[in-house]
């Protein structure tokens, strides 16, 4: 996954689709987040960062984690570039590593908990790393017939948020809730014009 990302990074932010999906991603967020000072939040798979910068003004601080070297690298160059400082890159691999540097208000996730292989593990590791009162949030695509990749893709082809709220509440998350918020349209290839919907599940800590 990450030689792909790799791979990607330079030209991630030329892609409309990966702009509006983030544009459409971020009205939703912004209608669940209560902006509260000092509060701090973990971008999971943030990639170039499109979504925290389009959400940079709700948090005192957001780090932006990912496990391409080169997606890392390219957010830093624009935040670098835009003088932004409450955004901070990190590459780091939570699906493999315990991340102990601090905790958060808010986890959000855009489309990257289908490459995660171990979901129950991530998804208890997001329940450690988030404070009293913390929310969830996963942005991904629904099940679907596994046409949205290439065929060498080795991730999940989406998910049901039942099964996904099942594993949240033996986790301990309460309060979990979610809607379609959002519908990709494959722009090329043999299924193109198909629409593949994605899901916005917000769960809480207490």
């Amino acid at each position: 996954m990450e030689n792909f990302f790799d791979t990607a990074a330079k030209d991630w932010d030329m892609n409309q689709i990966h702009v509006k999906r983030t544009e459409a991603v971020a009205k939703e967020l912004r209608n669940i987040i209560e902006f509260k000072e000092n509060s701090k939040a973990l971008d999971f798979g943030a990639g170039t960062g499109l979504l925290s910068f389009a959400l940079k003004d709700l948090f005192s601080e957001i780090v932006l984690m990912d496990s391409s070297v080169e997606m890392v690298r390219v957010a830093k160059e624009k935040l670098d570039r835009e003088k932004i400082t409450n955004l901070i890159p990190t590459f780091f691999d939570l699906e493999k590593d315990n991340y102990t540097n601090k905790t958060f208000d808010f986890i959000f996730t855009q489309m990257a908990m289908h490459h995660v292989m171990e979901i129950d593990l991530l998804l208890s590791k997001f329940y450690a790393l988030l404070n009293t009162g913390g929310t969830l949030a996963i942005i991904d695509l629904y099940k679907e017939d596994g046409t949205f990749h290439d065929s060498d893709f080795m991730g999940h082809f989406g998910f049901r948020p039942l099964d996904l709220s099942k594993i949240l509440i033996k986790i301990g998350f309460v309060e979990i809730f979610h809607k379609p918020c959002y519908e990709i349209k494959k722009a090329d290839g043999p299924h193109i014009g198909k629409a593949y919907p994605l899901f916005l599940l917000t769960a809480k800590k207490i």
